[in-house]
């Protein structure tokens, strides 16, 4: 009796963990190995002989490739967000979309913690000075920063990296405002938070953190105006996504003065181009899209892609399925 042809799987990175072993034993496996994306045409190749792609936040999956993969049945990303996916093609042309939410959560409030602390506490500025021979005798005036017990924090977007973070600020004895689309009462009782209109927030925060996904409402959430509105002595995190800020009004504010400092893990484009105005600023820490780069974290973000994967290559529904109404559409 012949053999079983196994389904063909492009994956478009090496993924952390053993969870690729799991999958040769179920398909034919194809890695791009390199450190870079695979180029668009590459991508577009190994989609049109695919059943399966197994993605990161930087390859495009478009109309155009759907149309030139009529075996694709799952598009599974190494991500929380989707947004480098057209899921609406997607679902009108029977193709699963899933992704990995929930590992990431603990391990991006950290980082984002972390962030607020070194742009607070003026940590990177430091470490430069210190390496430059800048370090000349202690002195009571050298590196001010601003201290991080007892200040207000202005979470936008209190999902559940929004809510993990407001656990470590009370900690910290933090006071602790949020605006999101909706109001989160029990969270509001549970961690003595205070839902304020956004505009309040940005008056009142000393450190203002952005956890929304990107959406059209959401693109240049923040610009010149949103900037004006804060302290002067504020510092501005971002590790959600990059086109949510106004990168030109974000390099105006830190170069005026409008706000004292900025510490992100995403960006416009990214990677941010080496000749970027943003890099020239002594009070903007920019990390290369690290938030959830932990050993643990991202080896469960790989093996959950590929669970995701593997139930639909053996007639299933991926447990995290971004369009489930797709799998009636397929023929």
């Amino acid at each position: 009796m012949p053999s079983r042809v196994k389904p063909r799987v492009f994956v478009s990175r090496q993924l952390p963990g053993s969870g690729l072993d799991r999958l040769r034993g179920e398909a034919e496996v194809t890695v791009w190995d390199d450190e870079l994306p695979p180029p668009y045409e590459r991508l577009l190749e190994e989609a049109g002989r695919s059943e399966a792609l197994i993605t990161l936040l930087t390859d495009r999956i478009d109309p155009p490739l759907m149309d030139a993969a009529p075996r694709l049945r799952v598009v599974s990303n190494v991500a929380v967000g989707y947004d480098n996916i057209d899921v609406a093609a997607a679902t009108q042309r029977g193709i699963l979309v899933a992704n990995t939410p929930g590992v990431l959560t603990e391990t991006t409030a950290d980082f984002a913690f972390a962030l607020l602390m070194a742009a607070a506490r003026r940590v990177v500025e430091g470490d430069r000075a210190t390496h430059e021979g800048r370090w000349r005798t202690w002195h009571p005036s050298f590196l001010l920063g601003q201290d991080i017990h007892g200040a207000t924090l202005g979470i936008v977007g209190l999902g559940a990296i929004g809510l993990a973070l407001a656990r470590r600020a009370r900690a910290f004895g933090m006071r602790v405002l949020y605006h999101d689309s909706v109001r989160r009462p029990e969270a509001e009782s549970d961690l003595n938070l205070a839902f304020v209109p956004l505009d309040e927030l940005l008056r009142e925060a000393d450190f203002v953190s952005v956890h929304v996904p990107l959406t059209d409402e959401t693109h240049h959430l923040f610009g010149r105006r949103e900037f004006r509105l804060m302290k002067r002595t504020a510092a501005f995190i971002n590790t959600s996504r990059g086109p949510v800020v106004d990168e030109a009004a974000l390099h105006h504010a830190l170069r005026s003065g409008e706000i004292a400092a900025a510490a992100i893990d995403v960006t416009e484009v990214e990677p941010l181009p080496a000749d970027s105005p943003l890099l020239d600023l002594p009070n903007l820490i920019v990390t290369p899209h690290i938030a959830s780069a932990s050993v643990a974290t991202r080896a469960r973000m790989a093996d959950m892609a590929i669970d995701n994967t593997l139930a639909v290559l053996r007639g299933g529904l991926p447990e995290h399925c971004v369009n489930p109404q797709a799998a009636a559409r397929r023929p």
